[in-house]
């Protein structure tokens, strides 16, 4: 099973290896991995995904409240939430094939954010479902270069939200 789980942390130097190297040392597989500054710029969220059974997440949550910069974990794929994956991605576009990837960008609420004679490169952002169909719509095409961010996911408005402890 996958498991989003949520970390506020310390805005600190060094804690993004310090936590991902504590993951790797013990075995852990990180799938998807996004750290970014929250609204309080003394802590950062890193959100990621890692697989495996309850005894797994237990163990991964157990490590992490040992460190000393993480301030509260949370298992966000216990609860209602949205997540979103980032993307862009380069693809090469011919002028047979230009209007037919236009059509896919719309279809798909994506945008072109640069164009030149060649290539294309377009932004999307959804579930992690709707990125993957976009890349395997893309394929035919021909694509250059591709980035990712990674998960990110905060529970709904009806769930219960990590907040620092002032």
């Amino acid at each position: 099973m996958r498991h989003i789980i949520s970390a506020l942390v310390q805005n600190v130097p060094g804690v993004l290896s310090h936590v991902s190297g504590m993951l790797a040392s013990r075995g852990y597989n990180i799938d998807s991995l996004a750290v970014g500054e929250t609204e309080d710029n003394r802590f950062s969220r890193m959100t990621f995904v890692v697989v495996g059974d309850h005894s797994v997440l237990t163990q991964v949550r157990a490590q992490l409240e040992k460190i000393v910069t993480v301030v509260k974990v949370d298992d966000i794929s216990e609860k209602e939430y949205v997540e979103r994956d980032l993307m862009l991605i380069r693809v090469h576009a011919t002028e047979e094939t230009r209007s037919s990837i236009l059509e896919l960008v719309h279809i798909f609420r994506a945008s072109i954010v640069d164009v030149d004679p060649q290539m294309l490169m377009i932004e999307i952002s959804g579930k992690e479902s709707k990125v993957e169909a976009f890349i395997n719509v893309m394929r035919p095409f021909g694509i250059a270069d591709l980035v990712r961010t990674g998960r990110i996911a905060l529970p709904r408005s009806n769930a219960e939200y990590i907040k620092p402890h002032n």
